[in-house]
């Protein structure tokens, strides 16, 4: 039956998940039949190499486990013990069984360890700080003027610099190559990877975490040390109990530790009473743990003495009263008070009394610890250690208690010493826990003592210290010694056992027996009178007869360590004593009916009488506890009657309550009552204290073992004919047990119910099959410990318990017949045996093995072994041939029989139950499949170890019916995933586990299994995964995640058959596997070559597992997520490729970079996904960052590298591909190209390259320069982290612009950038956070705090990873070009060699990479100079440039170098085609373009090196009779005096307007040489760039273009093009200087004029595009279309329709922007400034207008301008004027400087203002500014109204703002003056305009408007309206020349009372119910100033039509009036 329902479920599950069409994953090879039948002996070679393959197995290690004291813990010799307790001691002792592998896969993290120590530090000029020469800001005095020529700096009278050896000495260039080769291979780092900084990567599944080894729990560890306790009198011995206890959890949280520092002589008083004194109880140290650290954690102190007559208070007298310092006062009464003491110990040693106590707050000094600490003492002390135990904390507290942790640093605090110097005095009636926790409650609430308590003065001083993991002479709770062991006689420390004070969830681990029993509180009040001094005897008995007592009690401090009676403490005549003792006690391992407590109470007499000289003891009565009850432990808390008199008989058969009536009868205390509380507790690792379990133990044992029916569990009785149902129910309701004892016993549970599911049980003569009940408690159970809260996960969703179970614990049951092996341990001889390493060691072992690679260092020694070894694999396999299916299952059945019976395997038995579950059970079976995978594994492992010895091949390890099982299993699991995915997205983590657990699986089954049969479930698997309708990034990301994981598996390179695939170009045409031998490949045949670097059916057929994952590389589109995932996958796999010793061979390597060459086609193809910006930009960025390849002159400019040509045709932009991957993947990607190519066959590489086509050798070239800004070294301080983030030096340009693009502008955008930032490193720290423990080196990179070695160490390895990524470029280049001299198409490519050649010099490189790349282009142009020259001019002109810019460099060898190579350069284009006149023009421009932009130039070098050139020329004996040296010197001076340009630039570095200017002057002064002119234009543009002044910046782009247009106009003539700068007016007028007019113009096609590449149409273009994005970027959207009417025209004559597309989106953005941002925009502000004094040179008496950002307010210009000048003159000899006056130079201090600076606005014309009606318009293309400045007559600026005039001064400007540069100078200056009744009109014209504006508002202000009108109709207003009124309108002025003012002021006010009312209305219905009165009022005040008002305003003047004199400023009348309230208008 059970077959048919598997039949039927496996169909059913399948019906619907046919393979759909459009993914197939290709069909396996059979891979055991192809290794017995194809191999070559160099192929079995190769595979020996990489590990014993193929015969790989998993191996069985019985692991000794790691005990932390010296023996294990275990019961007393000698006793039978019960089932139950034997098997829990053999699981607390057996040692681990571990299934590893031989060889694991190695990682990045390791290696990179020692990596600094071996590698040479490679050197940076950008990390040597150069010799840096002071440039003091000069003071700009008149002689600042002159210049310095090249006659003021003599260039011979430098020292040349050293040349470099045989420049000119190979004649033949494959010498030449050959030398540079060599030269390039030496000293090369063989593992790029190690270099590589290992990848953040959340998605490495392949690391299976190693669970930890299971250990006993311990919390942290806090040693506290008794250093003294001391009183102010040392009369008598004092002993001291310390415990732990929470106060919040009102708990007692420690055992007691009992210590004394009594003297020898005061222990001697006692010596009567203490037989000897072990050295283990003389401890004055312990060690106490907590687990969940809480701040109201106490140790508390109790000190007790000797018993002595008189209440606790009298007893304490002395000490109360007596000092220390009146000793020798004392002395009698001290000496009286010892003898007392001394007799009372004679006479009572053995009774304790309770004295006073103490307590401390532990948190609190631990938390004062932790903040005082040192950084550094944390992170020794913070080690491994703790971060361990956290680990084994239940998950719930690490949440809880997180916040805790931190504050209180309870493994890493200061060692404090804690002195309390005050004592509580004990109280006699409030003794109780109880008590102690109101005490502790007070002190906390109120930080002091209540009064009412005593206190004792003493000290005690206790050192606390963080215990150290391994502390000599230190004993377990059990006394056992802890390793490492001590010394003789040295004091030990004890570990005190905590109780912590909520659950742990740590499954027990040693044996452990404890009962704590807990005297609490006797009541005989109502008892007789002798009964009054009152302790209790308590003792454990074996029986009934007093010789039964046993030695198992603890003993106290300085006395035996086993006693077998304990005394409580005594309270002096008190009735009901409180007892606060704690009685530890070992309890035997097996107990029985007969074991009980007994508890004898005395009356102990303390005053000796004369007659009584016997006892001290008086018998008050008897008690017991029966340790048994129904056989189960008792352990509660209890209160037992008192019997009197005598024991009755027999009387532990019953408890005492119980007890049956007796003849005689007992005579109980208060009849029988119980008077005496108790509490038991048990501490116990065999006792389970919970009914399910204890239930389903006693009936399993009692199946196993022959026991006597009926069996007795709790009450009930179970006879045999109820075994089963009773069983079962117990295994069904074991689910419901309580989680603790669950967790604590799950090991003993799981191991039997995995004997249930094996083992069919014979019960009453019938077999009972419980398997599958038992199975499904299985799954409850992992269900539930998976969803609880409490338990840990680690990061693949594995509960951590069970999967250290599996790790670990879990062997296959053992089903030998009951009674067969009684001995402790299993015979488990047939595993290998480790030595007795310890666990932990093993346990890093193994991760190792996972991790690392473990693999045999020696392995290449064996060479005898292996060939008998190949042979014997070679013959076993020709006998064994595969035969059918059928006929193995038999012979694996003959197997099976003889080796005793068929009885199922435990493996065969769970896959079955798993197949037929059904329901929830196989809902969870299959939500937890890891859980019975790893089972399985394990099973079968421990199956094929046992089968491996009788040498059973394997095929024939499993059944045929076993293996359908499994595909059954694999499937459903399979179809489990696809459902969630396409149903229940929101379980798509769950998926994601499962997947990850199904992908593990199959990995270890291919460790066991045919692999074959392996490889078809991997098919199955890829082809269920694509079924229609699942979400596709999702459900390919799962497939990745699981290819990943086969994919690390440690003989993955042999399963994929590596060594089959051609590690040269193959031989026969027909590349079939058998022919394919590697060794005989000599013709290459060029398809074959090409068709190795694609992914053909062939290909993924024979290597299975990389086909795979190279097709899902592929087979997407670039979604990024999904890309990123594969890419990571291959990235991951060549990183462990390239650190496995064992591939560490040349040709092994070269064999695996063959398997990966279709990985390079993929890439080249997938170029335009690469990102290498390093920015994460949003959508605006697209437009900006423009693919690399096909790019226009525009990024040129940029600075990069790629600006191809072809064929004079105008190239397009083609905007970012979709789906971009990120910089950090992109570079994951590339090193896995460098690592291919660094590995590959050479002459493979070479002849690939020459077949290729010639635009996939520009996509190869491409990817190279990609590649090199990709690793580009960034310098020391953002080694590494950033190394991620691959910004491209060429970009910086753009980077620039960028900042802008991610935000807005300035601040805001600045605000927004580092917000973005923060969050993505959040993210990544997150990822982060899970994998600490797997990164090892990485941890330093998460601290910010780097120490120096640190950031040296990551700058060296990332300095050593530049230089040898860029040497693997340029052994790819040299590989091209030796290619391309065998081939005749040499233009194209060497033009692209040389491209990517200029981009590396152009990078930060080290020395030792220059020097060789320098060595290549000496090469490249000695072999092709002629070509060069000719073809390549422009890229020459970059050549000359880059090189020019190494000449300057600091570092000698760079120099060096770069001289030598600029000489060639020269040499060669001399003696080619006399070539030499534009490379004289080129390194001119080039050095101009150098002066300008660079910053950091020192020209001190640059003037060395050109000495060095000039050395060359002299030396070089085959040119002297030439004209070349003359021509050289004349070349060198010109370059010297354009160096003096950049002496003046240094003086004015701070002043940057000053800088322009001189930039500006630079500049003009090459008007005659466009080209210069050009490069100084641009060097201006980059300098406002940086400082972010984008108009200006664009502005020098449009000059720069117009100059391009002039030339272009003048070569050809076309009609789309401009007609020179006059097109460009629209823009700005400033343009039209650029219009190339007078005659000593160069005419453009001389010979090195106008050859730079800008003068093309592409250049002007790119010139005028980079334009449009910075307007765009300074917000003038509306320029940004007159820019883009001068391209569109050349764009559509060359029908560039997609950049045409492009254009036209750029347009539509900007007018977007106009419509979103129009009126918000905020434009330049002005000032005027002047320059006052002699000090300002050429400054003085000139006016500018300067031009500040949007917002600018006076004094932040005025602190700008007054910080640099201060710094120039000397703060005291700088003044700024304050006010707007004109300035009078005779009143100014001649010996001082003034500024002057005055807000301006623009002003503008009536009839200007009616074609400037945008806010745009009325900023731009701005000469006029205005301000006004108010004066009297009298001289003072502010007067009454009547004498209040006003002047208005008008400055126009040189040039029409926005221009080059931001200050202008001022070229005119008017002014005209308002008299008082003009200042009123305008006053109150701009008043009523308020008014209008506030009332007609769209959506109305209602504060603002009633502002306003506060000002308008507010009754105080001072020189209001109404004033105006009274002084103005009052009278008809008697000058008629004032009739139209006056008129004019009447109507204004005529308009202002109208718009008055308007606004009182508006406001009636703005305002809130509370404003009504202010309402009210304003009405009210309007109305008035209307009444008084009306009389003026009807007033009119009669003769005002009359023909009247003109006015006095009547030229200027209408324009003043007009216009100024047009401006006004405009700003309201």
């Amino acid at each position: 039956s059970v077959a048919q329902c598997r039949c039927s479920i496996a169909t059913s599950e399948f019906v619907g998940l046919k393979n759909p069409q459009f993914y197939d994953a290709s069909e396996p090879l059979d891979l055991e039949e192809f290794l017995m039948t194809q191999l070559h002996s160099g192929d079995v070679e190769l595979m020996q190499e990489l590990g014993d393959f193929p015969d790989d197995h998993l191996e069985v290690q019985l692991v000794e486990r790691e005990c932390r004291t010296i023996r294990h813990s275990i019961p007393e010799e000698g006793v039978e013990l019960d089932p139950h307790v034997r098997d829990c001691v053999q699981s607390y002792t057996q040692p681990w069984l571990v299934v590893s592998r031989r060889y694991g896969i190695p990682c990045a993290p390791g290696s990179r360890t020692g990596l600094h120590k071996v590698l040479q530090k490679q050197t940076f000029e950008s990390d040597v700080a150069p010799d840096k020469q002071e440039h003091l800001v000069a003071v700009l005095s008149d002689d600042s003027g002159r210049t310095l020529t090249s006659s003021d700096f003599d260039l011979r009278g430098l020292q040349p610099d050293a040349r470099v050896e045989g420049l000119l000495r190979f004649s033949n260039p494959d010498d030449l190559d050959r030398h540079n080769q060599e030269s390039r291979q030496a000293s090369r780092h063989p593992e790029l990877f190690a270099l590589y900084p290992p990848a953040d990567e959340e998605d490495a599944v392949e690391i299976r975490p190693v669970p930890d080894c299971p250990k006993e729990h311990i919390g942290h560890r806090i040693l506290v040390r008794c250093q003294a306790i001391k009183f102010e009198i040392d009369i008598e011995p004092l002993f001291a109990t310390l415990a732990m206890y929470d106060l919040k959890e009102k708990k007692k949280i420690s055992e007691n530790f009992y210590c004394d520092l009594n003297s020898d002589q005061q222990k001697a008083f006692l010596r009567p009473h203490i037989p000897h004194m072990d050295i283990s109880s003389l401890a004055k140290s312990a060690i106490f743990s907590i687990t969940y650290p809480s701040p109201d954690i106490y140790l508390v102190i109790k000190i007790e003495k000797v018993l002595q007559q008189g209440e606790i208070s009298d007893c304490a007298e002395p000490y109360l009263v007596m000092k220390e310092s009146d000793s020798a006062k004392n002395k009698d009464k001290l000496e009286k008070l010892r003898n007392q003491a001394e007799s009372f110990c004679h006479r009572l040693g053995r009774y304790r009394m309770p004295f006073a106590w103490a307590t401390v707050n532990i948190m609190s000094v631990i938390s004062t610890a932790t903040l005082e600490r040192d950084v550094t003492d944390t992170e020794s002390l913070n080690g491994k250690s703790s971060m361990d135990r956290k680990g084994h904390l239940p998950r719930r507290n690490s949440e809880r208690f997180g916040s805790l942790e931190d504050q209180y640093n309870l493994s890493g605090f200061k060692p404090a010493t804690i002195t309390i110097s005050t004592f509580c005095k004990q109280e006699g009636d409030r003794l109780s826990d109880e008590d102690l926790f109101k005490f502790l409650a007070d002190i906390k609430r109120t930080s002091s003592l209540q009064r009412r308590i005593k206190t004792v003065t003493g000290t005690i001083k206790l050192d606390l210290t963080p215990a150290p993991e391994n502390l000599a002479a230190c004993l377990s709770p059990e006394l056992i010694p802890v390793k490492p062991v001590a010394e003789k006689n040295q004091r030990p420390v004890k570990e005190v056992l905590e109780f912590p004070s909520k659950e742990v969830y740590v499954p027990h681990n040693i044996y452990r027996n404890l009962l704590y029993v807990y005297p609490q509180r006797l009541n005989f009040v109502n008892r007789l009178a002798s009964a009054r001094n009152i302790t209790v005897k308590i003792q454990f008995m074996s029986g009934e007869d007093p010789s039964c007592c046993l030695p198992v009690i603890f003993g106290k401090s300085s006395g035996p360590e086993f006693v077998q009676e304990v005394y409580t403490p005594i309270t002096y005549h008190n009735k009901a004593p409180d007892f606060y003792e704690e009685v530890k006690i070992s309890l035997p391992a097996k107990l029985t009916e007969k074991h009980h407590l007994l508890f004898t109470f005395y009356h102990i007499s303390c005053q000796q009488k004369q007659n009584q000289a016997g006892s001290v003891e008086t018998l008050i009565g008897y008690s017991w506890l029966p340790m048994l009850n129904n056989d189960r432990l008792q352990t509660v808390q209890y209160c037992l009657p008192i019997a009197q008199d005598r024991l009755p008989a027999n009387y532990s058969m019953h408890p005492p309550e119980k007890m049956p009536p007796q003849v005689p009868p007992v005579k109980w205390v208060e009849s029988h009552k119980g008077v005496f509380n108790l509490e038991v507790q048990v501490v116990s690792s065999i006792h389970t204290q919970d009914n399910h379990l204890e239930r389903f133990f006693t009936l399993c044992y009692a199946l196993e073992n022959k026991v006597t029916f009926p069996i007795r569990v709790r009450d009930d009785k179970i006879p045999e004919n109820k075994l089963e149902h009773e069983l079962k129910l117990s295994i069904i309701s074991l689910s419901s047990s309580r989680l603790e004892p669950l967790v604590l016993f799950l090991h003993q549970v799981l191991d039997k119910l995995f004997r249930l599911i094996l083992q069919p049980m014979v019960i009453a003569g019938q077999t009972a099959n419980l398997a599958q009940i038992a199975f499904e408690s299985v799954v409850s159970i992992i269900n539930s410990l998976h969803n609880s809260q409490e338990l840990a996960k680690d990061q693949q969703g594995r509960n951590c318990l069970l999967a250290t179970y599996l790790y670990y614990v879990f062997r296959l049951p053992d089903t030998q017949p009951p009674g067969a092996s009684t001995s402790l341990l299993h015979p488990e001889s047939r595993y290998n045996t480790m030595g007795r390493a310890t666990a932990t060691a093993v346990g890093s072992k193994l991760l190792q093995s996972r991790i690392l690679s473990s693999s045999n260092p020696d392995i290449h020694a064996q060479h005898g072994v292996e060939d008998t070894e190949v042979k014997n694999i070679l013959n076993s396999k020709g006998l064994n041939h595969p035969g059918s299916r059928m006929s193995t299952y038999v012979d694996v059945n003959n197997y099976f029989q003889s080796a005793g019976g068929t009885r199922p395997q435990f493996h065969e038995e769970l896959a079955l139950q798993m197949v037929v579950s059904t329901g929830v059970c196989r809902e969870n079976a299959y939500k937890y499949a890891w859980f019975f995978f790893e089972l399985l594994v394990k099973s079968m492992a421990q199956q094929v170890s046992n089968l491996e010895k009788q040498g059973v091949p394997r095929r024939s390890r499993f059944t045929d019916r076993f293996k359908d099982d499994i595909t059954t299993i694999v499937s459903v699991v399979t179809a489990e995933i696809c459902t969630i995915l396409v149903k229940q997205q929101k379980e798509l983590d769950q998926a994601e586990k499962v997947n990850i657990s199904l992908a593990f699986f199959l990995y270890d089954l291919l460790s066991l299994m045919d692999r074959g049969f392996v490889f078809h479930l991997v098919k199955n698997y890829c082809n269920q995964m694509s079924a229609k309708g699942m979400s596709m990034p999702v459900l390919i990301t799962m497939r990745l995640e699981f290819l990943r994981i086969l994919c690390s598996h440690e003989h993955y390179l042999n399963l994929s058959l590596f060594f089959t695939s051609p590690a040269s170009a193959p031989a026969s045409p027909c590349p079939s596997i058998s022919s394919q031998n590697s060794s005989s490949c000599s013709s290459f045949q060029e398809s074959k070559v090409a068709s190795m670097f694609d992914l053909s059916q062939d290909f993924k057929q024979q290597h299975y597992l990389t086909g795979l994952l190279l097709t899902e590389l592929m087979s997407r589109p670039f979604t990024c997520l999904v890309q990123k995932k594969a890419i990571n996958a291959t990235y991951s796999l060549l990183c462990a490729h390239d650190l496995d010793p064992r591939c560490s061979r040349a040709e092994v390597r070269s064999k695996i970079a063959a398997l990966y060459l279709p990985l390079v086609g993929i890439i080249i193809d997938s170029l335009n996904h690469l990102d290498f910006t390093g920015k994460t930009g949003g959508p605006e960025e697209e437009a900006d960052s423009v693919t690399p390849i096909n790019q226009s002159v525009a990024l040129a400019i940029a600075g990069n590298p790629f600006n191809l040509r072809f064929s004079g045709r105008l190239i397009s932009h083609s905007g970012k591909a979709s789906g971009t991957l990120s910089a950090e993947t992109s570079r994951n990607l590339l090193v896995c190209f460098l690592w291919i190519m660094k590995n590959a066959d050479q002459s493979l590489i070479q002849k690939w390259t020459m077949d290729m086509p010639s635009p996939q050798l520009n996509r190869l070239l491409e990817l190279l320069t990609i590649c090199i800004s990709c690793f580009e070294y960034r310098g020391k301080q953002s080694s590494d982290k950033v190394s991620t983030q691959a910004l491209q030096k060429s970009q910086q340009a753009k980077a620039r612009l960028e900042e802008a693009l991610l935000g807005g502008m300035g601040a805001r955008g600045e605000m927004m950038k580092r917000v973005g930032g923060n969050d993505r490193t959040q993210g990544q720290r997150e990822n982060l956070r899970w994998r600490k423990d797997l990164t090892q080196w990485r941890q330093t990179n998460d601290r910010q705090d780097k120490t120096k070695a640190e950031l040296d160490q990551e700058a060296l390895i990332s300095g050593n990873l530049a230089t040898e990524a860029n040497l693997i470029v340029l052994d790819l280049l040299e590989i091209i070009l030796q290619g391309v001299s065998m081939v005749d198409c040499k233009d194209n490519a060497l033009g692209g060699v040389l491209r990517v050649l200029l981009h590396c010099i152009s990078c930060n490189q080290s020395t030792t990479f220059l020097s060789h790349c320098f060595s290549t282009l000496r090469a490249l142009i000695v072999k092709f100079g002629d070509l060069l020259f000719e073809e390549e001019a422009e890229q020459c002109a970059d050549l000359c440039q880059k090189v020019l810019q190494h000449c300057s460099s600091s570092l000698d060898s760079n120099r060096n170098q770069a001289c030598a190579t600029l000489y060639l350069i020269m040499r060669y284009s001399y003696s080619s085609a006399s070539n030499f006149s534009r490379v004289k023009m080129q390194v001119t421009m080039s050095l101009a373009s150098l002066v300008g932009k660079s910053s950091d130039f020192h020209e001190e070098y640059l003037r060395r090196s050109l000495r060095t050139m000039l050395a060359y020329a002299e030396e070089d004996t085959e040119v002297q009779s030439t004209q070349f040296p003359s021509q050289v010197d004349e070349l060198l001076r010109n370059l010297n005096s354009i160096l003096s340009d950049t002496v003046k630039m240094r003086e004015f570095q701070e002043d940057p307007e000053m800088l322009m200017d001189l930039m500006y002057r630079i500049a003009k002064g090459y008007q005659t040489s466009p080209d210069l002119r050009l490069t100084w234009l641009q060097n201006m543009a980059e300098k406002h760039k940086n400082k972010k002044c984008f108009t200006e910046a664009a502005m020098c782009l449009v000059h720069a273009a117009a100059l391009v247009a002039e030339y272009l106009s003048m070569l050809e003539d076309h009609k789309y093009l401009p007609v020179g700068s006059v097109t460009f007016q629209n823009i700005s007028p400033n343009v039209l200087e650029e219009s190339a007019v007078s005659d000593d113009i160069l005419s453009p096609d001389e010979d090195g004029v106008c050859s730079a590449r800008y003068f093309t149409e592409n250049g002007l273009v790119g010139l005028l595009e980079l334009a449009a994005d910075l307007f765009s970027n300074a917000g003038l959207y509306e320029t940004v279309n007159e820019v883009f009417k001068i391209i569109l025209p050349i764009l559509e004559a060359h029908r560039d329709f997609r950049k045409l597309a492009f254009i036209h989106d750029k347009l539509q953005k900007a007018f977007e922007n106009i419509n979103h941002k129009g009126h918000k925009r905020m434009f330049g502000t002005y000032f005027r400034v002047g320059f006052y004094g002699a000090k300002f040179g050429d400054l003085d008496e000139r006016e500018f207008i300067y031009k500040e950002p949007g917002i600018t307010h006076l004094p932040e210009i005025s602190h700008r301008l007054e910080s640099f000048y201060s710094q120039c003159f000397g703060g005291d000899a700088l003044e700024i004027i304050k006010d707007s006056t004109p300035v009078d130079r005779n009143k100014l201090n001649p010996n001082k400087a003034y500024i002057q600076i005055t807000f301006v606005e623009p002003y503008f014309d009536d009839y200007e203002m009616k074609d400037r009606l945008t806010n745009f318009e009325k900023n731009f293309n701005l000469r006029r500014f205005m301000y006004t400045t108010p004066f009297t007559k009298s001289g003072k600026p502010r007067g009454e109204l009547n004498e209040q005039y006003k002047r208005k001064t008008i400055l126009t400007t040189m040039h029409a703002f926005p221009y080059i540069k931001t200050r202008i100078n001022v070229i005119q200056k008017e002014e005209f003056d308002l008299t008082p009744i003009e200042v009123a009109i305008e006053d109150m014209q701009k008043k009523t305009r308020e008014l209008a504006v506030a009332t007609h508002r769209e959506q109305p202000d209602a504060k603002m408007l009633q502002m306003v009108l506060q000002g308008s109709v507010g009754a105080t207003v001072n020189q209001g309206p109404l004033e105006v009124a009274q002084v103005f309108l009052n009278e008809i002025p008697a000058d008629p020349k004032l009739f139209r003012h006056h008129n004019k002021l009447r109507l204004c006010f005529k308009e202002f009372i109208l718009r008055c009312g308007e606004a009182v209305e508006k406001n009636k219905h703005l305002i809130t119910p509370d404003q009504k009165e202010y309402q009210q009022e304003l009405k009210k005040n309007y109305n008035k100033l209307r009444e008084n008002l009306r009389p003026m305003l009807e007033r009119k003047i009669p003769d005002l039509y009359k023909p009247i004199i003109k006015p006095r400023i009547e030229s200027r009348d209408s324009f003043k009036r007009l216009s100024l309230r047009k401006t006004a208008e405009e700003n309201p």
